[in-house]
């Protein structure tokens, strides 16, 4: 195959210029069949969309991949294949899903996030989180009495790590120790903050916290003022996330409009 386009390609420029514009729209041809270049830029336009670039050298397979195609689609053809009710159910969705993806990238093309939309976000960001940090630990446990015999058994000299990866009910923090990592207030429910904030570094809860998930042991190893992001160095997450809000409003406005019976 690969003689034939370069021999078709050859004859090409034999012809004489008129013959280049031709070439130059094509990729190749199968059978008499033009394989348009436009195949190659849509494929390629599709690859950055997603954040990877083609490389010169991936072009080259690109190219012959979709020769491939056209070959594989050309036998598929002449055997009927494209007249059947399974071809034409896929071809249908197919069309749906690039139809769709085409509605929302013309929607986004539209309607871009502005700085002044990113940085407002970030400010409300800022508001949410600013303050202070905790470095907490805890034990989460189903009852009072239980809570309560494992804050006698810290204070009598039981490890506060050791009982939290054998009986904290939290099996994120509880392998870990009962660490929570640094965290804000706001980030958790309640009582359970209250009980926090109320610590000063070293401190852990003399009574158990009850909150919806059950009874917490809380200790504190350290506190500090919020270390949080610049706004650049977030921002591209910020304008991601905001884009993403901006089409979920927009499906919603488009499934309420439309009339579905």
């Amino acid at each position: 195959m690969k003689k034939q386009l370069l021999s078709g390609l050859v004859a090409a420029a034999l012809l004489g210029s008129a013959a280049l514009p031709a070439v130059a729209q094509n990729i190749g041809v199968v059978n008499g069949k033009p394989v348009p270049s436009s195949l190659l830029k849509t494929f390629k336009e599709q690859m950055e969309r997603s954040g990877r670039p083609v490389t010169a050298e991936q072009e080259g397979q690109i190219k012959e991949a979709i020769i491939e195609r056209e070959i594989y689609a050309q036998a598929a053809k002449a055997q009927g294949l494209d007249a059947t009710d399974s071809f034409k159910g896929q071809l249908e969705l197919a069309r749906q899903g690039i139809l769709t993806q085409e509605l929302f990238a013309a929607y986004e093309k539209a309607h871009p996030i502005s700085d002044a939309a990113a940085k407002a976000e970030y400010d409300k960001f800022v508001a949410t989180n600013q303050g202070k940090e905790y470095h907490a630990f805890h034990i989460l446990v189903d009852s009072e009495d239980k809570a309560k015999a494992l804050i006698a058994q810290i204070k009598k000299g039981a490890k506060f790590e050791d009982l939290a990866k054998k009986e904290s009910k939290d099996p994120g923090s509880g392998q870990r120790g009962g660490d929570l990592d640094w965290g804000n207030a706001a980030n958790y429910v309640p009582e359970f903050s209250e009980a926090m904030t109320k610590l000063k570094k070293g401190q852990m809860t003399d009574t158990p916290v009850k909150t919806q998930f059950g009874y917490h042991i809380i200790r504190v190893d350290d506190v500090r003022e919020a270390q949080l992001p610049k706004f650049e160095e977030v921002k591209p997450q910020i304008e991601q996330q905001l884009r993403q809000q901006q089409i979920q409003k927009y499906q919603q406005e488009l499934r309420e409009k439309a009339k579905v019976e």
